[in-house]
């Protein structure tokens, strides 16, 4: 056993000694999802839609890890790279955990997509990745383990690093300045 944890492992026993069953994953994922809705980065709202998940006020040492991580999405939304580090167990877990966390992640982001109210509608595009995070969730006991389903995993783990940023330009990012009206 590597003497190392993944970021993901290292939330988990915070959460998990801090007495909350909730996933590392479905928390990123809400995050995540709020952020892509506009919810914007405060961590006062942040706080309150992460004590609702956790079933309660967190510890210290949990709030400051809450804090970081949205400190941590902020830096990835706003950047000029095109991809988001997604909060999942490391590749040696089993297939099957990985798949169930990438489950409650897609369920986080669109419970959190969902809390934050919108005006207008959405384009094409970015129901079509709503619709297609709804669906992961749906699916994540279909991977078997084996390299076909390693490669299913990964190839939706690639979509889940960009597909928000779709959600996010569309959604958070400040509308472009309207066109001063000519005088006549």
């Amino acid at each position: 056993m590597s003497t190392s944890r993944s970021p993901y492992a290292a939330f988990a026993a915070l959460l998990s000694s801090a007495g909350h069953t909730v996933s590392p994953a479905e928390l990123h994922g809400l995050l995540l999802g709020r952020s892509c809705a506009g919810a914007g980065f405060e961590p006062g709202p942040w706080l309150v839609d992460a004590a609702e998940l956790l079933g309660g006020e967190p510890q210290d040492s949990v709030r400051q890890a809450l804090i970081g991580l949205q400190e941590m999405v902020k830096g990835e939304l706003c950047s000029e790279d095109i991809t988001v580090v997604l909060l999942l167990p490391d590749d040696e877990t089993p297939l099957a955990e990985r798949a169930t966390a990438l489950g409650q992640w897609c369920q986080g982001f669109l419970g959190g997509f969902g809390l934050t109210a919108r005006d207008g509608a959405l384009s094409a595009e970015a129901m079509e990745v709503l619709q297609d995070l709804s669906a992961i969730a749906q699916v994540q006991n279909a991977l078997d383990e084996s390299e076909d389903g390693e490669s299913d995993y990964m190839e939706v783990m690639e979509y889940l690093r960009v597909a928000p940023l779709l959600l996010f330009s569309e959604c958070a990012q400040p509308a472009a300045a309207a066109p001063k009206p000519s005088l006549h």
